[in-house]
């Protein structure tokens, strides 16, 4: 967007949510908040025809295991319209249930049941919250930064056995651990 369109974006946001701090991210802006204001700020930005963000066009997880609250969930917003977008991040912490924002947008189904799926972000009031491209028997998150990079178990055929065998994965190469947070690089 253009620094124009920006400043008028941000003065909108300031006015219809003087509550909530807005920042600049490069070409984009950026409002924080917590789950509690999740889906009546949502709602509004939504339904306010000076914003119109009638889209949730993405929501994604990302992992930050320093922090306090190490998930958050990003959800990129965009008003068709207005040719403008928007870029909401609300920090979570392990167990943390979200508000779903399906009675907001549809859209939010699927984009929250990967979040689920890959990070372990919870989602309360999601009426069907379950897996959609790992095992029902997979153990963990893949996404995070403590999984390992190869997987825990591999999934091959057996000719002998005549059946699929699920076995864990041996590393052979020496100083191949898993993500440790708490070391650091010389």
């Amino acid at each position: 967007m253009t620094p124009e369109k920006l400043t008028r974006l941000e003065a909108a946001l300031n006015q219809l949510l003087p509550e909530l701090p807005v920042e600049r991210a490069g070409a984009a802006l950026v409002l924080r908040i917590t789950t509690a204001e999740l889906v009546a700020t949502m709602t509004r930005l939504r339904d306010a025809p000076e914003l119109d963000f009638r889209l949730l066009i993405d929501l994604a997880g990302v992992h930050y295991p320093g922090r306090e609250k190490p998930l958050e969930v990003v959800y990129q917003l965009l008003s068709v319209h207005r040719n403008q977008r928007l870029r909401v991040k609300v920090a979570v912490g392990e167990g943390e249930p979200v508000p779903s924002l399906i009675g907001v947008w549809s859209s939010a189904n699927w984009y929250e049941r990967e979040a689920y799926e890959m990070f372990g972000i919870l989602f309360s009031g999601h009426p069907d919250l379950r897996r959609l491209l790992t095992e029902y028997d997979f153990d963990g998150h893949p996404l995070r930064k403590e999984f390992p990079v190869s997987g825990r178990f591999e999934v091959r055929y057996d000719a002998d056995q005549g059946r699929v065998v699920r076995e864990p994965v041996q590393l052979t190469l020496p100083n191949r651990e898993y993500y440790r947070p708490e070391r650091t690089r010389p």
